[in-house]
């Protein structure tokens, strides 16, 4: 028999990635999309009704209100906003002794993996040079993006060397990105392509349900394979 299903707060609604949220949970009955909030509600967070799990893709100023919002009503946080400070990620940090908390640079299941194999491959090539390159549309304003820095992070924890980035923007590209290892006469490739933006949707919302229910902590996306 199927529970009752996971109650959501869709935070930052307004935007893309919140559209293909609520569209999405709507199609899915383990979930139900029982608040939105904008740039606008950033103030009046506290009059919401109760929810399950928030799923932030806001902005720095709205993660910090939604945040807030968790702790006071100890209600797991999902979040994907990008262009957070040193700071506010150790809030999540700490966010984490009182509720389950997480963020992600990609909510894509396919980059999670990419990230597993790189630490693997990682491990092997500590000498070989070491290069992400990453593609996305002429609209996105970071770069490197979010998901090369966290994939540069995991190659550089693996291999004890700095990457180097290349970005590129062009176009409609959704998300490419390659981590190269050089050697000599030979190189490895690990490669993830986004085709279509609702997998990130989707992984958000997968995130969701499975953190609904967990004891608290910081999370990783791979800790919800």
């Amino acid at each position: 028999m199927m529970g009752a299903p996971v109650k959501l707060l869709i935070h930052g609604a307004s935007g893309r990635m919140g559209q293909a949220l609520i569209r999405l949970a709507q199609a899915n009955p383990l979930l139900k999309v029982v608040a939105m909030t904008g740039r606008s509600s950033f103030p009046s967070l506290a009059e919401l009704p109760e929810f399950d799990v928030a799923i932030d893709f806001s902005s720095p100023e709205g993660f910090d209100a939604v945040l807030a919002l968790c702790l006071q009503r100890k209600k797991p946080l999902v979040s994907g906003t990008t262009g957070l400070s040193a700071a506010q990620f150790q809030s999540l940090k700490q966010a984490g002794e009182q509720i389950p908390a997480l963020w992600a640079s990609n909510y894509s299941l396919g980059v999670a993996v990419l990230n597993r194999l790189v630490a693997q491959a990682g491990q092997w090539l500590k000498h070989w040079q070491l290069d992400i390159l990453e593609s996305h549309h002429i609209h996105k304003k970071d770069a490197p993006s979010g998901t090369a820095l966290s994939l540069g992070e995991t190659a550089r924890a693996a291999t004890g060397n700095d990457p180097v980035y290349h970005s590129l923007r062009c176009g409609d590209v959704v998300g490419e990105h390659t981590v190269q290892f050089t050697g000599q006469g030979e190189r490895i490739e690990l490669v993830h392509r986004a085709t279509n933006r609702d997998i990130f949707a989707q992984g958000a919302l997968f995130a969701a349900e499975k953190i609904h229910g967990k004891l608290n902590g910081h999370y990783q996306f791979a800790d919800l394979l």
